[in-house]
C-alpha cells in the first residue's frame, strides 16, 4: 500500500512552492509513497487549478477578467504568465529529483471542471457553449501529452507516471447545478454519453502518451460509473463523503486492479491529530465492509488526504501525509 497527495499545498509565494516541493519528495519520495507535482494556488490565478491546466492548453488563447479566466484569439498577459510559472516549477522539479528512481504523479483540471470554470468571448460560461467545450477538451488533450512527455524528460527514472485529472465540478454539470453568469439561473445538464466523450479524449491522450490516468473527486455524488466507463485506471475519493454506490464501485476497481486513492484524512486542521493507527483501524474496517484483504489490494490502493491542502496550515500538510505514509506502511 502507498500513500500520496491530492495536488495543493498551503502557501503564497515562491518559497512556500520551494518549501511544499521539498515537503513532498521528503516524505513521499520513498518505497511506500507516490510523489507528485505540488500546486500552491495561494500564489494568485496563475498557480490556481485553472490557470495552471490553462498553461499546457497552447493552441488556444485566454486572458484574466474580474469574473474569472475568459478564452480569448491570443493568450493574455496572465495566460503567459501561468505558462511562465509552470515552467520555473518544471525546473525546480527536475533540479530536486536528480538521482530519483520511482513513481511520479501530476494533476490537471478537468474538461468539465474547465468548461464550467472559464468564460466563453461573448460571455457566460464555456458550459453553454457545446462547440467550444469540445474545442476547449481537444486542446487539454494535446496539452496533457505534451506535458507528460515533459515531465518524462524531467524525471527521467520515474517508470510509473500517473495523471491525476481534477474533475470537482463533474456532479454539479451532471446535475445541471452549475449556476449561469447572472446568478440567476443553471446551465442546463449535459447528457452522461457526452460527459464520458470528453472526458475520454483526455484519459486517452494520458494513456497513449505513457501515463497512467486517474480522475480526482471528492463531492459525494461523484459518477464513478461513467469516470471508469471514459478509462479511468485510478479513482481519488474522499472516504467521510461517500454514498453506498461509490463504495461499490471503488471495490469493483480494486478488484479490477485499477487504483484508489483514498482520502483518510482531514485537509483542514483537525482540532486533534489523528495518529497512523487510528488510520489503519478506519481502512481497515472498509475494507471488510467490501470484503476486501488488504493483502489482496496491494499497491492498488493508496492513502491520502480527503483532498488538497491549500488551505491547511504547513505543520498539517506535513503532519498529514506523514501520517498517511506510517499507515500505508502499516498496512503493507
Amino acid at each position: 500500500m502507498l500513500a500520496t497527495g491530492v495536488g495543493s499545498m498551503p502557501g503564497a509565494d515562491e518559497a512556500s512552492y520551494a518549501e511544499a516541493l521539498r515537503v513532498v519528495l521528503g516524505e513521499l519520495g520513498h518505497d511506500r509513497g507516490l510523489p507528485h507535482l505540488p500546486e500552491v494556488p495561494g500564489r494568485g490565478p496563475a498557480a490556481s487549478m485553472t490557470g495552471r491546466t490553462l498553461a499546457l492548453v497552447t493552441d488556444l488563447g485566454f486572458d484574466l477578467q474580474p469574473a474569472g479566466w475568459r478564452l480569448t484569439d491570443a493568450p493574455g498577459v496572465d495566460h503567459r504568465r501561468a505558462r511562465s510559472l509552470l515552467a520555473q516549477d518544471l525546473d525546480r522539479l527536475e533540479e530536486q529529483t536528480q538521482g530519483y528512481a520511482g513513481p511520479f504523479k501530476v494533476q490537471v483540471a478537468g474538461p468539465w471542471t474547465l468548461a464550467a470554470t472559464v468564460e466563453r468571448p461573448r460571455g457566460d460560461r464555456l458550459l453553454a457553449d457545446h462547440g467550444a467545450r469540445r474545442e476547449v477538451s481537444q486542446a487539454l488533450a494535446e496539452g496533457v501529452a505534451a506535458h507528460v512527455r515533459d515531465v518524462r524528460r524531467r524525471v527521467g527514472d520515474a517508470g510509473r507516471l500517473v495523471v491525476q485529472v481534477d474533475e470537482p465540478v463533474l456532479p454539479a454539470v451532471l446535475g445541471g447545478r452549475v449556476p449561469t453568469a447572472s446568478g440567476y439561473g443553471r446551465h442546463r445538464s449535459v447528457d452522461r454519453p457526452e460527459l464520458s466523450d470528453s472526458l475520454s479524449v483526455v484519459l486517452a491522450a494520458v494513456s497513449e502518451a505513457g501515463a497512467e490516468p486517474w480522475v480526482h473527486c471528492c463531492a459525494a455524488d461523484a459518477p464513478w460509473d461513467l469516470v471508469r466507463g471514459a478509462g479511468a485506471r485510478g479513482l481519488s475519493a474522499d472516504l467521510a463523503t461517500m454514498t453506498p454506490a461509490a463504495h461499490d464501485e471503488l471495490a469493483g476497481a480494486l478488484e479490477a486492479g485499477e487504483a484508489v486513492a483514498l482520502g483518510v484524512v482531514a485537509a483542514l486542521d483537525p482540532s486533534a491529530y489523528p495518529s497512523d493507527g487510528e488510520v489503519v483501524e478506519g481502512v481497515q474496517r472498509w475494507l471488510d465492509m467490501l470484503g476486501l484483504d488488504p493483502g489482496t489490494v496491494g499497491d492498488h490502493l493508496l492513502l491520502t488526504p480527503a483532498c488538497g491542502l491549500a488551505g491547511a496550515s504547513p505543520a498539517w500538510a506535513r503532519a498529514a501525509m506523514a501520517t498517511t505514509t506510517k499507515a500505508a506502511a502499516s498496512l503493507s
